[in-house]
C-alpha cells in the first residue's frame, strides 16, 4: 500500500526532532485520522470503541443510521463488551536495530511507530502489552485499557537501547506459550535471523489462534545496498568486519534480499499472518491503516 496522506507529523524525520514521545504518538496519530479525511479511505471508522462495520447476522436494529448517511457505509454500534481486544507489541531491540543510513534508525522508527499504536489503541479502549526483546525477553508489560497506563509504556520505549544478540524465534515461542488469551500480536523487527526459525516461531502464534501484524522494518539500504567505494561493514552485534567493494557483490545482495523477503511475504499471506515490508523513510500512514484494517477483521 503506498502512501496517500500528506502530514508533516506522519514523516520519520520530524518525528525525530521531537523531544518527547507523548508528543510523537499525539500528533502522529492526530496526523493520521486528519488525512484519513482527506485521502480516498474517507469514511473509515476509527473510533472503534463506538462503531465497527455492519457483518452479517447483526441485528438490523443497531445499524447508525446517521454515520449511514455521512459516511455511505452501514456501521452497528459497538457494545463495550466487544471492545476489549488485547494487543501485544513486540519490539525488537537488538544490536541490528540501532542501525541508520539517515536521520532515523530502525529501532526509533519502530519505537515511534509503538508509541502512535500505544496511543491510538488506548484512545479507542483497547488493552495494550509491550514486550522489548532482543536475545531474550528484557521488558514485559502486560495488555492494560487505562489511558493512564500509555506513561508507563511510553517511559519503556524511550528508554529502550540496541544491544545484544538477535533471537526472534526463542522469544516468539516463549511469548506464544505466556500468552493464554487469544489476542493481537504486533511484531516489530527488522527479523534479522535465521528465516526458518522466525516463520516457526510466527506458526506457532496463529498456532495458538492469535492474529498477527508483522511490521519488517528495514534501512533503505539494506534494500538497495547502494553504498560507493571501499567500504568496511561492521557486524553491530558481533562486532566481526569485512572491508569489500560494494559494485562487486550489490546485484547478488539485492537478489538475495529480494528472496528472502518474497518468502517472508508468501508464508505468511500462506499463514494469515498480515506482513508489512516498512523502511525507516516510509510514512507512519502506511503502518497505522494496516493495524486499523486488520483491527477491524478481529471486531474484538
Amino acid at each position: 500500500m503506498s502512501s496517500t496522506i500528506q502530514n508533516p507529523y506522519l514523516q520519520p524525520e520530524m518525528v525525530s526532532r521531537l523531544s518527547r514521545l507523548d508528543l510523537v504518538a499525539r500528533l502522529v496519530v492526530e496526523g493520521f485520522i486528519t488525512g484519513l479525511h482527506r485521502s480516498p479511505y474517507h469514511g473509515f471508522s476509527v473510533e472503534f470503541s463506538e462503531y465497527r462495520p455492519y457483518m452479517p447476522g447483526d441485528a438490523m436494529r443497531h445499524i447508525d443510521w446517521k454515520v449511514l448517511g455521512r459516511t455511505d457505509r452501514y456501521y452497528v454500534k459497538q457494545f463495550e463488551e466487544e471492545t476489549n481486544l488485547k494487543a501485544y507489541l513486540l519490539l525488537d531491540t537488538s544490536g541490528s536495530m540501532g542501525y541508520g543510513s539517515g536521520p532515523v534508525t530502525k529501532l526509533q522508527y519502530a519505537s515511534y511507530l509503538c508509541a502512535a499504536l500505544s496511543y491510538l489503541m488506548l484512545k479507542q479502549r483497547d488493552a495494550v502489552g509491550l514486550v522489548l526483546f532482543n536475545e531474550a525477553i528484557r521488558e514485559y508489560h502486560p495488555p492494560r485499557s487505562a489511558m493512564s497506563y500509555l506513561h508507563v509504556l511510553l517511559n519503556a520505549l524511550d528508554q529502550a537501547v540496541p544491544g545484544r544478540l538477535t533471537q526472534v524465534a526463542n522469544t516468539f515461542h516463549e511469548l506464544a506459550e505466556r500468552i493464554k488469551r487469544r489476542g493481537l500480536v504486533i511484531v516489530l523487527s527488522d527479523l534479522l535471523d535465521d528465516a526458518d526459525s522466525i516463520l516457526s516461531a510466527l506458526k506457532h502464534f496463529r498456532h495458538k489462534k492469535h492474529e498477527v501484524i508483522v511490521f519488517h522494518i528495514l534501512d533503505p539500504q539494506e534494500k538497495e545496498f547502494k553504498f560507493k567505494g571501499n567500504v568496511v561493514f561492521e557486524d553491530m552485534e558481533s562486532g566481526e568486519k569485512i572491508q569489500t567493494q560494494p559494485d562487486h557483490i550489490q546485484n547478488a545482495y539485492q537478489q538475495f534480499m529480494a528472496e528472502r523477503l518474497a518468502r517472508f511475504k508468501g508464508e505468511c499471506h500462506q499463514h494469515r499472518i498480515d506482513y508489512v515490508p516498512l523502511v525507516t523513510s516510509q510514512s507512519y500512514d502506511v503502518a497505522l491503516m494496516q493495524y486499523l484494517m486488520k483491527r477491524s477483521r478481529v471486531g474484538g
